[in-house]
């Protein structure tokens, strides 16, 4: 059902959290350290465990489908909200790493969308005519 989906989106959101928030304890920063990530690497890799296992059906996919399409745009916007916050308030150089990143991250756009091509330019077309034979008896 669509809802063990869901159920299993928010054990994992959960999960991920808990251990972000301790790995934030452990390291002395006072905030939830990769939680989301966690929770997002705990989604796939358990739900692919499952799926192998033939123990989680395409209907429960479809929760988590629905949510993930939902969730990963908010939080990754809040986690963005609170980057922005801890620039600002961090000084000069934490602004010009963040341009830099993305000022990185636009000009390999281009290097990408090449590498791409390329891979679907050399895989070989398959030939409109079809095989015959020309055996003589």
């Amino acid at each position: 059902m669509i809802i063990f989906g869901v159920a299993f989106l928010a054990l994992c959101t959960l999960t991920g959290i808990f251990i972000g928030e301790l790995l934030g304890k452990a390291i002395g920063v006072p905030a939830n350290v990769g939680g989301v990530g966690i929770a997002m690497v705990l989604l796939i890799l358990i739900g692919s465990y499952l799926k192998k296992r033939g123990l989680f059906n395409p209907e429960s996919e479809q929760g988590i489908k629905f949510w993930s399409a939902v969730y990963i745009p908010i939080v990754v916007a809040m986690a963005a909200q609170q980057n922005v916050y801890g620039a600002l308030s961090g000084g000069p150089m934490a602004i010009l790493a963040g341009v830099a990143a993305v000022a990185v991250a636009f000009a390999l756009v281009p290097v990408l969308d090449r590498i791409g091509r390329k891979k679907l330019e050399a895989e070989p077309v398959a030939s409109a005519k079809p095989a015959t034979s020309s055996a003589r008896g």
